[in-house]
């Protein structure tokens, strides 16, 4: 078993979530390699502290990245930070010769993320890849699945979205991610946009063209000292876009829906894709329920599948059981873990964002910025 040892800079609620998976790594089976977290870095002590006190492994506690990437018994780093810090930290973490997983969106902008990848392309030997759970559901195991083998003939139409409620209250005091100073002007694209568009990229779909309906729903919010802050990012994200499949050339329309105030809903990442051979449609609000409608000549019906605990990367869970959120974390780090000892995922839709998918990402919101600015169709420039 190859130990890989990690910092983790960022110690919030995501640092927290890769330190529980890391504690269980004998959940997985099968599985040659595992994390050891042996540094930590947050500005505040009492956020790291929470490392020291549950793990056991913890060596060295700093509140400055530098000191962090300078420990040489650091292979490996998660950085999860505000967008602001992505292109600074990434770059200092490649640089120093540290594999990566950063969190999305890669860099608060275009121009942040274009740093990043030229560190890497001066570093090529340094492992980097972007965070995203959701393609690690077992039913969206099962869609790409489907993709690979073109059960659905030709696609006519797909939509895929991250919806949540969390800010729907608005008394909600404002935090980070409703300042441009620290999330960006993507808004809540560069919040949950990668999540959304995951699994298309990684089919190899590509976006031609964006029209965008943004929209900042609350103008104001509580600034936690008995005033009000301006608001001024956006709150929900519609893409309507023109998209090529790469493996037939086919164009279809693929909507992509990324809402911070979206009533109803707790967090849902979804999936709806309608093929002339086939249908599938995917809901995380009950996990365990892929529908799918195959289109033989006969009545157009819409079967049920429970698919259990299926993870792409084995565990010790029987297949009867259920499959939850802190499943797919952990699913998804055996997947960067897995493809920096082996060169590859254990499939095509079992490996986390890579590199060039979050820079088309960014190719796609910086074109949504400016629709919703003309209130146009605007293409979508194609990242080499």
């Amino acid at each position: 078993m190859k130990t890989v040892k990690f910092g983790v800079i960022g110690c919030g609620l995501m640092g927290r979530e890769f330190a529980s998976a890391a504690a269980r790594w004998c959940h997985l089976a099968e599985i040659d390699v595992r994390p050891e977290i042996v540094a930590v870095c947050d500005s505040n002590p009492s956020v790291s502290a929470w490392f020291s006190e549950n793990l056991t492994t913890v060596r060295q506690i700093t509140s400055d990245y530098r000191e962090l990437l300078n420990n040489l018994e650091v292979e490996a780093v998660y950085i999860a930070v505000p967008h602001n810090l992505h292109a600074e930290i990434y770059c200092a973490a490649i640089t120093a010769g540290k594999h990566l997983m950063g969190e999305k969106p890669f860099g608060i902008d275009l121009d942040a993320n274009r740093k990043i990848n030229a560190a890497l392309a001066a570093n090529p030997e340094i492992f980097v890849r972007c965070s995203s759970e959701s393609p690690f559901f077992p039913a969206v195991q099962r869609i790409g699945q489907m993709l690979e083998a073109e059960a659905f003939g030709q696609i006519i139409e797909a939509e895929t979205g991250f919806l949540h409620s969390s800010d729907l209250n608005t008394e909600k005091p404002i935090n980070w991610k409703r300042m441009i100073e620290f999330n960006g002007e993507y808004g809540v694209m560069g919040d949950l946009g990668i999540h959304a568009c995951h699994l298309g990229f990684r089919a190899g779909w590509r976006p031609a063209n964006v029209r965008a309906i943004l929209a900042n729903i609350v103008k104001q919010r509580p600034d936690g000292r008995g005033g009000m802050a301006e608001c001024a990012t956006w709150d929900n994200a519609t893409l309507l876009c023109e998209t090529s499949d790469n493996s037939t050339n086919d164009s279809f329309p693929w909507t992509i829906r990324t809402h911070r105030i979206a009533p109803g809903q707790k967090n849902n990442w979804y999936i709806e894709i309608l093929g002339t051979k086939a249908s599938a449609r995917w809901s995380s609000v009950n996990p365990d329920i892929l529908h799918v409608m195959h289109v033989d000549g006969g009545e157009q019906l819409w079967g049920e599948i429970q698919t259990g605990y299926e993870s792409a990367y084995k565990t010790i869970t029987g297949g009867i059981f259920q499959f939850g959120f802190t499943d797919s974390i952990q699913q998804m780090w055996a997947a960067f873990l897995y493809e920096l000892r082996h060169g590859q995922a254990i499939n095509r839709f079992a490996g986390c964002v890579t590199p060039a998918e979050a820079a088309l990402s960014h190719e796609l919101f910086t074109a949504a910025l400016q629709s919703q600015q003309e209130s146009s169709v605007v293409k979508v420039r194609q990242s080499e």
